[in-house]
């Protein structure tokens, strides 16, 4: 793990993740290896899918990509180095129309297209706010997107709440859902619900700590915390408790280190 110094405060890189399994319909395990915040590699059957990579998470154990999914235009979502880094040459870029400028080369992928690259399907899923409020994220500026995998729906919900177009899902083996978005946004017993609605086989929760994204990019940020006076881990907790007795697999991952006080 290594440590970058950002003035008084320091934050750790987070190194990748060892790979966790998931079984495909056919073809030996799906390996999902979660690497730092929304950043996910995905390999089966030689194939390798990379989602959102970025350059903070340690990348030395990241496999070159043959299909790269980015969600939105934040660098922590949209990393051109990253890209360049991960991408085999001639490698699909799947992008939102946001993110045309800084990926001239990519494909677009509109809220409700699909596409099927090298045999692996993408849909595009709208993923946006329905609470008001800065920062806000509004319909058609991002995508969530299902890759269908070694015969399994796989479903990266990107920024979101619990939106129709999430609510309307079918047949999601395995969901990475964002929590604690702020303001307010998609606090554990929120994204929770979402899952009930979802009824994936299992899930993940990324994209939840939001200040530790905050610190990378200003060592002076404010800390915003979250509602109700809980830290990430009780926010974890809480997603859990509010699962049990769901028949659902509530998988845990290491997106981030500790973090120093400042």
């Amino acid at each position: 793990m290594r440590q970058l110094a950002l003035g008084v405060a320091f934050v750790s890189v987070v190194t990748v993740s060892a790979a966790d399994r998931y079984p495909a319909a056919s073809g030996g395990d799906i390996q999902i290896t979660p690497i730092i915040h929304s950043s996910v590699q995905l390999e089966h059957g030689g194939v390798v899918i990379q989602i959102d990579p970025w350059s903070v998470g340690d990348l030395s154990a990241a496999k070159p990509a043959d299909l790269i999914l980015i969600t939105d235009t934040p660098v922590h979502h949209l990393d051109v180095a990253a890209i360049a880094r991960l991408r085999k040459p001639g490698a699909p870029v799947v992008i939102p129309a946001t993110a045309k400028a800084q990926v001239p080369d990519g494909v677009v992928l509109a809220n409700g297209q699909s596409r099927t690259f090298g045999g692996v399907r993408v849909d595009s899923i709208a993923s946006y706010d329905l609470t008001p409020g800065a920062p806000e994220h509004p319909k058609g500026e991002a995508n969530g997107y299902v890759v269908t995998l070694g015969g399994r729906r796989i479903y990266f919900a990107g920024v979101t709440q619990c939106v129709p177009e999430l609510r309307a899902l079918k047949d999601i083996d395995v969901a990475f859902m964002p929590m604690n978005i702020p303001p307010a946004r998609m606090t554990p017993s929120e994204a929770a619900d979402c899952v009930k609605a979802l009824r994936p086989k299992a899930v993940y929760t990324y994209h939840y700590d939001q200040d530790y994204t905050a610190l990378i990019g200003n060592p002076q940020a404010t800390l915003r915390g979250l509602p109700g006076g809980l830290d990430v881990a009780q926010s974890l907790q809480a997603f859990r408790e509010a699962l049990t007795g769901q028949p659902i697999d509530v998988r845990s991952a290491t997106w981030y280190p500790a973090r120093r006080a400042r």
